[in-house]
């Protein structure tokens, strides 16, 4: 199986990675770093991407940013952060990769617990991973040619110990579980989902 993973160096990205390795073809990329650059805030960069690599049959994103920071303070450009990154990066890595991958692939994206248990300084990663939920569950009954498409819902997971001050009284989650739920997506039959892992 052909599989790209945009966000490959990140801290879920490099566990992801190591774990799909083996009989499948790994693509890696990011936006320094990987087999191939990709700047997911550009259709541009998104689709000179997808012409380089080619057809593939499963593409995981573990990428985009988001803003943490007080709401009294929040201005627009803030909350732009996320929308901007983690949602419209990844909105068009499916509205373009659609026209890219082969029958009966499969997306992945990311989004996360806060949009169902919030924290304080979170609003705007709560509203983003909102939006990834619901373009997945509305996407997956649109998609093509038994194209499938999931989100994966993390806690704070254990390999990342500055986020856990954000997180009070959150249990980390392992990275065996995390990296479990991406396999389930792509190889698994579910599509329309939210898989959550806390």
């Amino acid at each position: 199986m052909k599989i790209i993973i945009v966000g490959a160096s990140g801290t879920i990205g490099k566990k992801v990675t190591e774990a799909l390795r083996g009989e499948n073809e790994i693509i890696t990329a990011g936006s320094k770093s990987g087999d191939i650059q990709v700047d997911i805030s550009s259709t541009e960069s998104i689709e000179a991407f997808y012409k380089q690599t080619g057809n593939f049959d499963a593409l995981i994103s573990v990428t985009g940013n988001a803003y943490f920071g007080p709401l009294k303070t929040m201005t627009i450009k803030d909350f732009d952060i996320g929308l901007q990154s983690k949602v419209r990066g990844q909105v068009n890595l499916v509205l373009i990769g659609q026209h890219y991958i082969n029958a009966k692939g499969s997306f992945t994206l990311t989004s996360g617990i806060l949009s169902d248990d919030p924290i304080l300084l979170g609003v705007n990663p709560a509203a983003v991973n909102g939006a990834i939920n619901a373009f997945t569950k509305s996407a997956a009954i649109e998609l093509e040619n038994g194209v499938r498409i999931n989100a994966i819902s993390a806690g704070v997971v254990e390999d990342a110990p500055g986020y856990f001050s954000y997180f009070p009284g959150h249990i980390p989650v392992t990275m065996d579980r995390v990296t479990n739920a991406y396999y389930k997506s792509v190889f698994g039959a579910l599509t329309g989902q939210v898989i959550q892992v806390w």
